[in-house]
């Protein structure tokens, strides 16, 4: 019963049982990170660990398939070559807490967690300056470490970006789809930047899921006209192009189909990105992350006024050079 979120948390939750398991936990510092199903985990648990680093925060990340995923080939034989060794695993049971970046991902694992006595919280993909600003609190609540001023630099340089491109992109609509925890966080930072999300669709959302999203468009003026679709999928996407169009699709490669049928322009972010490649590479969490997405958000705006205005003398009285 559901689909790969619940996979991800069964396969989680069994190794952590088996490894952890006629163990003793000897409470420590550390804390543990559950990223959850996430096709950009290359670049997002490196920027993760990155973060946490620059905090001075002792970390696990369960699991960490990047540098696993993208070992250069350079003739070198590695078996593995980073991620989290089992030795790490079991003494991730010492941790002081447990942290999940996507909720829908690891109710059953933060459940184990939570019953060895570890401090627990979750998220809902920490894109943006807000969603950001609520892991990195946590995490500095949680460890006593102070959110350090390189950071506090990253955040000012993307509340700049949003402020220097809001003009571009405010009063745009989006339709978003995916799984529960990247369309709400989508969502969250479309909003941020003064964009409309109208459509939002997880196949294998729920209800409850569907309620607390409409709560969060609420806090908006942005998100005043949203609609939550728990349960769709594109067939039902694709009508609602038609009958209440958007300027924008936010989601997987499958929606290339939505793009051709109905000519709304499609902004590749989340799994499976099967037709482009090495979007997995770079983050899109963190304040960096954020940047990297609003950049993708961008440019399909601005490629669209270029190509609406590419006949001189004719449509081109938007075909500017700086904009």
């Amino acid at each position: 019963h559901g689909s790969h979120v619940n996979g991800y948390d069964n396969m989680l939750e069994g190794i952590l049982s088996h490894l952890w398991q006629g163990r003793e936990r000897t409470p420590g510092e550390s804390i543990n990170i559950i990223p959850g199903f996430d096709g950009y985990c290359v670049g997002n648990n490196r920027e993760l660990k990155r973060m946490l680093d620059l905090m001075g925060v002792a970390h696990t990340i369960l699991p960490d398939p990047s540098d696993v995923y993208d070992t250069p080939s350079d003739g070198q034989f590695r078996m593995y070559d980073g991620g989290t060794t089992i030795e790490g695993g079991k003494a991730a049971q010492d941790a002081k807490a447990t942290l999940s970046l996507q909720e829908y991902c690891s109710k059953k694992s933060l459940q184990l967690a939570k019953a060895q006595g570890h401090e627990v919280a979750s998220f809902h993909y920490p894109l943006g300056v807000k969603a950001t600003d609520e892991f990195l609190t946590k995490v500095s609540e949680l460890t006593g470490k102070p959110i350090p001023e390189a950071l506090l630099k990253e955040r000012g340089r993307l509340v700049d970006a949003l402020a220097d491109s809001m003009n571009i992109v405010h009063g745009k609509s989006f339709a978003v789809y995916g799984d529960p925890d990247f369309v709400t966080g989508m969502a969250r930072f479309l909003m941020e930047i003064g964009a409309e999300p109208k459509h939002l669709l997880a196949t294998n959302g729920t209800k409850p899921w569907a309620k607390k999203l409409r709560a969060t468009l609420e806090e908006s003026p942005y998100g005043a006209g949203g609609q939550v679709w728990p349960g769709a999928d594109l067939w039902h996407l694709r009508s609602l192009m038609f009958t209440e169009p958007v300027d924008f699709l936010i989601g997987n490669s499958h929606g290339k189909y939505l793009e051709r049928d109905t000519g709304t322009p499609l902004i590749r972010l989340t799994f499976p990105i099967f037709d482009r490649h090495h979007h997995h590479r770079f983050p899109t969490w963190g304040y960096q992350g954020g940047l990297q997405v609003l950049v993708r958000i961008l440019d399909k705006i601005l490629d669209g006024l270029d190509a609406a205005s590419d006949q001189a003398g004719v449509n081109d009285i938007s075909f500017d050079l700086t904009r």
